[in-house]
């Protein structure tokens, strides 16, 4: 692709033309946050003459009308018709950002999304609480580093924010994808993790036996996608693999239930279990755990633009 698409435009005048005119193919292409994007390929093309300025510094440049550096143009258009095209911006740069981490990603992996940052957060808030660091009054149990399960890890995010934000939390992640496994052992491998997760390849249904009754928290983004209904968004519906997004029977509840069964069983007395679904099964998903006597203290919790995407739940003893 050239600048111009076959459109007959003249070549880029410098950087910030280039940025424009990608701006203006990828809105036209109806993706959803064109400039952004346009700029993130362009960081992706010229990290090495950028340094550590990143962003800043390729604006910085934009502005100054810098010219464009030999061979980027037929690289950056070429990745510009991929995103046109709704390829994930992910998949072209090989990188998605979650909390604090770089992650690899790629083809055959769920892309992490922003919400699931908030179930996170949830996880270390109670980790925070139940386990305060350095505090020499707190009970045996809190002077240990907590022992945590991440159900369906995907691409490792969840387990190697919580690796990553609480050094002294033992880790253990499983992924049934044999795709998705080996883009989660690669995330997991990586220097600011310290090998401090054990991965398993197998089913979060029976995950982790040996570890009955003994975890303090189970974490999970399980598949909860509803039978039939496709995701609007071109970038999940073609390029995430299925087995990641749909929940099965149920209304899609089926593997987010036995998530929860599974947490029910790995959980010692008093531990916690949280989970990221769709808002509209946060009632049901609701009812059914505070039905269930393995539960207590269930709560629903709003994601940053205040719908219900994930529940909570204390495990009775």
């Amino acid at each position: 692709m050239t600048a111009g698409a076959g459109s007959g435009l003249e070549e880029p005048r410098d950087l910030g033309d280039a940025l424009r005119r990608a701006a203006a193919l990828l809105a036209e292409a109806g993706v959803p946050s064109p400039r952004a994007d346009a700029e993130q390929l362009a960081v992706h093309l010229l990290a090495g003459e950028l340094g550590g300025g990143g962003l800043g510094r390729l604006r910085a440049l934009a502005i100054m009308g810098t010219p464009l550096p030999a061979g980027f143009g037929d690289a950056f258009w070429e990745l510009v018709a991929e995103r046109a095209r709704r390829v994930p911006l992910q998949h072209l740069t090989g990188v998605a950002h979650f909390r604090h981490l770089t992650l690899a990603v790629g083809p055959g992996v769920f892309v992490p999304r922003p919400e699931t940052e908030g179930v996170v957060q949830l996880a270390l808030d109670w980790i925070a609480e139940h386990f305060p660091a350095g505090d020499a009054a707190a009970p045996p149990r809190a002077r240990r580093g907590p022992v945590v399960v991440d159900l369906g890890t995907g691409s490792g995010a969840i387990a190697a924010s919580i690796a990553h934000e609480v050094p002294s939390a033992v880790v253990h992640a499983v992924e049934l994808s044999q795709l998705a496994h080996a883009w989660a052992a690669r995330n997991l491998a990586a220097e600011e993790i310290g090998g401090r997760v054990r991965l398993a390849l197998g089913d979060l249904r029976t995950a982790f036996p040996d570890l009955d009754g003994t975890v303090d928290v189970v974490v999970s983004n399980p598949p909860y996608i509803p039978p039939g209904m496709v995701p609007r968004e071109p970038e999940a519906a073609e390029h995430d693999p299925e087995m990641a997004l749909y929940g099965g029977a149920e209304g899609g509840l089926e593997l987010p239930l036995a998530a929860a069964a599974t947490a029910a069983r790995l959980l010692k007395p008093g531990g916690f279990f949280v989970m990221e679904h769709a808002e509209v099964q946060a009632e049901r998903l609701a009812a059914v755990l505070g039905a269930d006597p393995a539960w207590t203290d269930v709560r629903s919790h709003t994601d940053l633009n205040g719908l219900p995407r994930s529940t909570s739940a204390v495990r009775a003893g």
